[in-house]
């Protein structure tokens, strides 16, 4: 029995077909910035000491890690093979915060001032991908970060948290079965931290601290859509040893909250050489610990984020698909805009087919 076949496109195609050409054009997710909330009373030292700004990016951080093992995990590569990603993603992230002081004898309001964050921020990451078995695929990413603060005039460029991951498919892919991807990454924290750097000179590029992440994927193909589905958690290390000054007190140690993401969306192939993408994706992160020197120790609250997706897949030659994507962040944590751009690369002697 003849497959349904796509109208205006060059030639047939059956659904493993779909599902690898359609899958290869899902976009890099885009990266989410957060901006967290301290829970303390104290609107001037403690608020300058826990409030993180977008160059902490401490829960951005998480969801990256949380969403990172989906960008391909529908079309692992086959055993030998060897492939090179390119993607650079631009987010803008601003926000106001009103910072306020009460005296503790008069009860008066003793300062009332509104403070701006408003921050750039490009990422261009080249991830390597090595089919160890036809169902198991080895990657590394190498990150370069570039921010500007528009309110400062901070800037800085240099080497983000280098990671390492896996994505395994523990069942073939079967006609009219859903297709399910096990994936798991470490991130490192060959970035500069938030926690070490001077906050009023310095911005950072990385988070600070390891993390890993693990979690499943699964995707059924309807010809001519492809529908997917993934939930991770992260678990974050703790941080010792600090001895940053923050709003007039000394940080010693951070135990970072751990984070759970889920996402889901659909992909649909227009015809042979253009596919569009569209998903959704939320993240809760629990509270952090942050420990001063003194013995003051505050928490800050949980947190929810969640970002909509879009993407333009196109097929440039028989092995190459470039996606452009678009995110629009639906809560106060997430950047306001996020544009992104991936496509493979080849060098000399690496094949993606």
């Amino acid at each position: 029995m003849d497959l349904p076949v796509i109208k205006n496109r060059k030639k047939k195609m059956n659904n493993r077909e779909i599902a690898k050409r359609v899958l290869l054009a899902l976009p890099l997710f885009v990266q989410c910035a957060f901006a967290e909330e301290s829970a303390v009373n104290d609107a001037s030292a403690a608020r300058e000491s826990l409030t993180q700004k977008a160059d902490d990016a401490t829960t951005e951080k998480n969801l990256q890690e949380v969403f990172q093992a989906s960008e391909k995990t529908y079309s692992l590569l086959k055993s030998g093979k060897v492939g090179f990603l390119y993607s650079v993603d631009y987010s803008y992230f601003r926000d106001s915060r009103i910072d306020i002081a009460i005296s503790d004898n008069s009860s008066q309001l003793t300062r009332f001032r509104i403070q701006e964050d408003a921050q750039h921020t490009v990422n261009n990451v080249l991830e390597f991908s090595y089919g160890v078995w036809d169902n198991l695929t080895f990657t590394s990413s190498l990150p370069l970060v570039s921010k500007v603060d528009a309110q400062s005039n901070l800037k800085t460029t240099g080497l983000g948290d280098i990671s390492f991951g896996a994505r395994w498919q523990p069942v073939p892919l079967k006609r009219g079965l859903p297709t399910s991807t096990l994936f798991a990454s470490l991130s490192t924290a060959t970035g500069d931290s938030p926690y070490e750097i001077n906050t009023s000179k310095d911005l950072s590029t990385g988070k600070g601290y390891y993390s890993l992440s693990a979690g499943a994927s699964i995707s059924k193909v309807a010809d001519p859509i492809v529908l997917f589905a993934s939930g991770s958690y992260a678990l974050n290390t703790h941080v010792s040893g600090l001895n940053q000054n923050r709003g007039g007190r000394v940080l010693q140690t951070v135990e970072p909250g751990d984070s759970i993401g889920v996402s889901m969306g659909m992909a649909y192939a227009l015809n042979y050489d253009v596919s569009i993408t569209a998903s959704y994706q939320q993240s809760f992160s629990f509270a952090s610990t942050y420990d001063f020197k003194g013995g003051d120790v505050v928490s800050t609250l949980s947190q929810t984020s969640a970002v909509l997706n879009f993407s333009l897949g196109l097929r440039t030659s028989a092995s190459r698909i470039v996606n452009v994507n678009f995110g629009y962040g639906l809560t106060p944590d997430t950047p306001n805009v996020t544009l992104g751009f991936s496509m493979p690369i080849n060098f000399l002697g690496s094949s993606e087919e």
